[in-house]
């Protein structure tokens, strides 16, 4: 039978010591242990964990799991996987979020750094658009598209009716390739070349199209390839 938190003894209780101490005291061990809920037939709660922490060597690491990776750690089933994979992309979007609206893009090295782990252990396409006031500010990101393994359906009319509803006066475009090979296709080429001519039509900038890929993106920009 599953070992409940509740049945461990009060002192070794995450949620009382949440509760009573407060949550920036709880060890790494608590916090996992409070998000797992329960240990396995052999495997307390607490255990079950530890261990993941001893897997992953680094807490900071697990923002890089997936559910197969999840899945794969001795006591960890389907609904553990999926519940740890959703809170740490819950935290994940409540600070980038947070430290990310408003801040100034003014550089591709800065997009890169505050964005690439919206693609870390991603096996589709994703295409996010960085909104950016005429201070380059930035107002607002979508992701509008989630493709196929090998390529997103990017179509420019949703780009720029986000520009026109955010009053963006410039756009930063950013896709992955799953394959970790960030060197543009023929397509990427010619869908970059079709949203800067959009772009200059409607008075709104494209700054950049970058890619992103195993820790190493590419710039159009930075290529000579947007010609702002």
């Amino acid at each position: 039978m599953s070992k409940l938190i509740k049945d461990l003894p009060i002192s070794e209780k995450p949620r009382e010591r949440l509760i009573k101490y407060g949550v920036s005291n709880l060890s790494n061990e608590d916090l996992l242990a409070i998000i797992l809920r329960t240990g396995t037939k052999n495997i307390s709660v607490k255990d079950l964990a530890l261990d993941i922490l001893n897997y992953a060597k680094d807490i900071r690491n697990l923002k890089y799991y997936s559910y197969k990776k999840f899945i794969n750690i001795n006591g960890i089933g389907e609904v553990k996987a999926i519940t740890l994979c959703a809170a740490i992309e819950l935290g994940r979007r409540v600070y980038l979020d947070k430290d990310c609206i408003n801040i100034k893009i003014n550089s591709t090295k800065k997009v890169y750094e505050l964005f690439k782990d919206y693609f870390q252990n991603e096996y589709q396409e994703i295409f996010l658009v960085l909104y950016l006031d005429t201070q380059k500010n930035l107002i607002e990101k979508k992701v509008l598209f989630k493709g196929t393994l090998n390529q997103s359906i990017a179509h420019p009319r949703e780009i720029f009716k986000y520009a026109y509803l955010t009053s963006a006066q410039a756009i930063i475009c950013i896709h992955n390739h799953p394959s970790g090979n960030p060197n543009p296709s023929k397509q990427d080429d010619i869908f970059t070349k079709k949203i800067i001519e959009i772009g200059k039509l409607l008075q709104i900038d494209v700054l950049d199209h970058i890619i992103m890929g195993n820790n190493i993106y590419y710039s159009y920009f930075e290529h000579g390839k947007v010609g702002i």
